[in-house]
């Protein structure tokens, strides 16, 4: 199971590359993405102002409108495009198709942003059996939706990634991140840590902004997953050298 942030998408990245080659070796991989930057991007070419609490893009009806046709209709084939061009094998989904991820309200001031009420993993599982890489958009279903209510909830995509590796057992969670991993006060690298050492870092504010998200996500994941890794995705082949145990950043650990 892979999360590929920002900072993985751009033109300098392998993280295609090494998608590509761990899927010629026979492994099953599900990969998430995010698009905060490119949504951005969009919302002011359309001239619409971006608003954040506590980190979280607040999405009324215009915004989610843009959020939904950025992640699934821009990001999420530009990566399947990669991948496919690369000479792998990807299909594109989101959290709406086959009711794969169902959400509801996280918090009214937030507007369509959504939490994870529910993953159903079938509609991974015939992609998975004939070899594909499902590449997921983290848009959801709105399980509550009130009468008049947007259809559909923008989640964040970390949240998203640690929620569909739990449910699917996957055998470890990585993240592709723009940093080097999880520090500690005076900025030196952690390298492993178990969910009880993480849980403190969430809880003595060490672990902050982006990161509060990503962590909340590894020990969701540890529910079922034996591994969870947040990594640097701006080095040459980072996901294929955390694969074949020579990669760094930090790992949980159960």
């Amino acid at each position: 199971m892979v999360k590929l942030g920002g900072a993985t998408l751009g033109s300098h990245d392998t993280a295609i590359e090494d998608i590509v080659k761990l899927q010629q070796q026979g492994r099953s991989l599900v990969v998430v993405h995010g698009g905060g930057k490119v949504i951005t991007d969009w919302l002011e070419k359309q001239g619409i102002a971006t608003r954040f609490i506590n980190g979280e893009r607040v999405t009324d009806e215009v915004t989610l409108e843009v959020v939904v046709a950025v992640l699934i209709g821009v990001v999420n084939k530009e990566i399947v495009a990669d991948i496919n061009a690369k000479g792998g094998m990807a299909v594109g989904i989101s959290g709406v198709d086959g009711a794969f991820i169902q959400g509801k309200i996280k918090d009214v001031e937030l507007g369509y942003v959504g939490t994870v009420a529910k993953v159903n993993p079938a509609p991974l599982e015939p992609l998975l059996k004939y070899g594909y890489v499902p590449v997921v958009a983290p848009v959801s279903l709105n399980a509550g939706k009130p009468e008049k209510a947007p259809k559909l909830l923008n989640i964040n995509a970390d949240a998203v990634a640690g929620e569909i590796a739990a449910a699917i057992g996957a055998e470890r969670l990585i993240f592709l991140t723009d940093v080097v991993g999880i520090s500690d006060q005076s900025g030196n690298l952690l390298s492993q840590l178990s969910p009880d050492e993480a849980e403190a870092l969430l809880a003595s504010g060490v672990a902050s902004g982006g990161m509060i998200p990503k962590v909340k996500a590894c020990l969701r994941a540890l529910s079922a997953t034996a591994t969870a890794c947040i990594i640097d995705g701006r080095q040459s082949h980072a996901l294929l050298n955390e694969i074949e145990g020579k990669g760094g950043g930090t790992t949980i650990r159960k």
